[in-house]
């Protein structure tokens, strides 16, 4: 891939979301791309530049994309970027907001391997997938003997990141108890274990991550304020996907060569008209979705996976209409919400191809003359901004006269 971690070379991955978004690339050449990107891989992945916490305690970066997959090149990652590299070597907590998917714990482990705790453990404890009765063992440990069936000691997630970056995702989740708990690590660097008789201490950096407003939160009393003071010394927003539309080029690039290596395939890249299309969707997943429609695409081709798979989701409104005694029409509902799927579908694909109709029926996989007449019956333009006119019928005169 041609990519250094800390270095000025050019990356293929950059060249190959420029060439895409500017409908330069052909097939052939974004296959070779991607080639590249997976020997590149293949290479950082033995060379020891990037690596992750070893079972005996040997520690190592952690393995991430390359910068200029992880931040794009969109103005608003490049600020996220830029405020990310300043904070990194101060080991104050942080806290990361953004929705679901957008990639809250890349940015986590970033800050980490730019850290002075770099070589020390990343713990990552997910707040909302853990039980809240066993939460509090999970996060502080416990003595032998402290409750029934523990039989032995056992640390916790906090005294593992000893020296380390503790990451919290989903801080919201925690109930009242633990903030308070965990406000005191924040404070003094102490805990104490379930069972213990005396506090530890720990040095550790904090960062926080959630999907939710955290000052909602507070002023519907389920978060503490004086906790939000503490992990929020430095805050970052991680934008949403269809915010920074320009790196989904980037991101397909390198998720498409990753999948091609994991599971041993070739495939291709989508067609330009695709990548318009893609660039187009509001992706409420986030990079998470994508990242979960280049694997079907990968791994089911275009023919099972769709070029407008996404849009096929996109909302829309069918008036609902209720007869006087009562009945809906549900047949008749129904087919006209697969007329309005079909058209908004048409309508994408027709301007992503710049109304190029024969280019959008190889698209849709339909004849010229069956696009044709869907096009009309849906009531689209003939040509891009220009609307179409219906003929008016014959008069009765004129059709006598000619039988």
């Amino acid at each position: 891939m041609n990519i250094r971690r800390r270095g000025g070379t050019t990356s293929t991955v950059h060249e190959w979301g420029r060439a895409v978004a500017d409908g330069v690339l052909e097939n052939n050449a974004v296959r070779g791309l991607a080639d590249r990107a997976v020997i590149s891989m293949n290479a950082n992945a033995g060379n020891g530049t990037n690596g992750e916490l070893r079972q005996t305690g040997e520690t190592r970066p952690l393995e991430l994309p390359p910068e200029e997959v992880i931040f794009g090149c969109s103005s608003v990652m490049a600020a996220v970027r830029q405020r990310a590299s300043k904070v990194a070597g101060a080991t104050v907590p942080v806290l990361i907001e953004g929705e679901s998917g957008t990639g809250k714990e890349i940015l986590a482990k970033f800050i980490h391997n730019r850290s002075l705790l770099q070589t020390g453990p990343f713990v990552k404890v997910s707040c909302a997938a853990i039980p809240g009765t066993l939460l509090e063992s999970e996060l502080f440990g416990y003595q032998k003997g402290a409750f029934s069936g523990a039989y032995t000691t056992k640390p916790g997630r906090v005294e593992m990141a000893d020296r380390g970056t503790l990451f919290l995702d989903e801080v919201a989740e925690l109930d009242s108890s633990l903030q308070a708990k965990l406000l005191q690590v924040l404070q003094d660097g102490q805990f104490c274990r379930i069972g213990g008789q005396g506090d530890r201490k720990i040095e550790a950096r904090v960062i926080c991550a959630t999907n939710r407003n955290i000052e909602q939160e507070i002023a519907a009393g389920r978060f503490r304020q004086d906790l939000f003071y503490r992990i929020n010394v430095i805050h970052m927003l991680m934008p949403r996907l269809r915010d920074r539309r320009e790196d989904i080029p980037v991101l397909m690039g390198y998720l498409l060569a990753e999948f091609n290596r994991r599971f041993g395939r070739a495939t291709v890249a989508p067609a330009r008209a695709t990548m318009r299309l893609l660039q187009e969707y509001d992706w409420p997943g986030n990079i998470r979705e994508l990242e979960n429609w280049i694997a079907r695409y990968v791994l089911l081709g275009t023919e099972e996976a769709p070029i407008a798979a996404p849009f096929e989701r996109s909302s829309f409104s069918v008036p609902l209409e209720v007869s006087p005694d009562g009945s809906i029409p549900l047949k008749r509902l129904t087919k006209e919400a697969a007329l309005e799927v079909e058209r908004t579908v048409i309508l994408k694909v027709l301007q992503a191809n710049r109304w190029n109709r024969r280019r959008t029926a190889e698209v849709l996989k339909i004849s010229y003359r069956a696009l044709i007449y869907k096009i009309r019956q849906a009531g689209l333009p003939s040509k891009g901004g220009r609307k179409q006119v219906a003929r008016p019928a014959p008069l009765a005169t004129e059709s006598a006269g000619r039988d």
